[in-house]
């Protein structure tokens, strides 16, 4: 069994921790709305009051919030509990550069940084099914095997360093390829609507061909159903283009589709969605 401190419970983190309770991991949640961490008390985690308190005895710490600025601030919170020797496995989105700023912070307390950002939503988290991105050290990954064993269907170890934000860097392909196909599907079933067509139809014409998958049909059928309790919120993904934008730009690398898709976004968290699932991009093709 390994202790482990999941801080941030959010739609992922709290998956995360039951799943690691499910394989028999002793496990310390903390988030910063306490009221989304408490309902993991039922599945037999340990609800901390603080950070610190958090991660006191933990083997394993796993942030899992919302940016570089947010996790940097959450582990400073917690550095009293701390002890070097604790493996730090960084699974949100961050920027490139804010890495090597929380690998610094690590080394400063004694901690074995890996940056791991998790590829997946609700529904993959939920099963178990993530893919972790990870770059750190071999003496890592002994203590982090069966932990990511118990959130993931499988690891994907870039490199030796965690510093150099491999992780990160893959992990923002990645979703820039999901977030950028969204929009593809959502503006073809608005585009078939705002034609006068049943856009259902589209779903004919794509099924069973060489343009189909899952993706697609999920996605889809959001949209078809107006259905979009958040599985991969609006504005995580807002934040997701201007991260890739800020990490191509440094890398001189032009992502066209991948700002115009944060456009979108903003649109619709200015109409007032921004808490609803990413396929609510649809929205974005319509005045209101």
């Amino acid at each position: 069994m390994t202790q482990v401190a999941v801080l941030g419970t959010g739609i992922m983190g709290a998956a995360m921790a039951r799943n690691l309770l499910r394989n028999g991991h002793g496990v310390a949640v903390w988030n910063r709305t306490a009221a989304r961490a408490e309902p993991l008390a039922a599945d037999g985690a340990t609800v901390a009051a603080s950070p610190a308190e958090a991660v006191r005895d933990a083997d394993v710490v796993i942030t899992m919030l919302n940016d570089g600025e947010t996790a940097l601030a959450a582990m400073t919170d917690a550095a009293p509990g701390l002890r070097a020797g604790q493996v730090w496995a960084q699974a949100g989105t961050v920027g490139v550069a804010d890495v090597p700023r929380l690998a610094s912070f690590a080394a400063d307390h004694g901690l074995t940084f890996v940056d791991s950002p998790v590829q997946g939503t609700k529904q993959p988290a939920e099963q178990g099914k993530l893919v972790i991105l990870a770059a750190g050290p071999q003496d890592a990954r002994k203590a982090l095997d069966p932990v990511f064993g118990a959130v993931g269907s499988r690891t994907v170890w870039l490199d030796e360093d965690g510093a150099s934000g491999a992780g990160t860097r893959l992990k923002l392909a990645a979703v820039s390829y999901a977030i950028s196909l969204t929009s593809v599907v959502a503006e073809s079933v608005a585009l078939a609507k705002g034609l006068g067509l049943d856009p259902s139809l589209l779903g004919e014409v794509l099924t069973g061909g060489p343009l189909d998958s899952p993706y697609l049909q999920i996605k889809m059928k959001a949209m078809l159903e107006g259905d979009f309790e958040p599985s991969f919120a609006v504005r995580n993904a807002e934040k997701n283009t201007r991260l890739i934008h800020d990490s191509a730009e440094a890398a001189g690398i032009r992502v066209d589709v991948n700002d115009a898709v944060g456009e979108r976004f903003r649109r619709v968290i200015e109409q007032g969605h921004g808490d609803e699932d990413m396929a609510a991009t649809y929205r974005a093709s319509f005045a209101d």
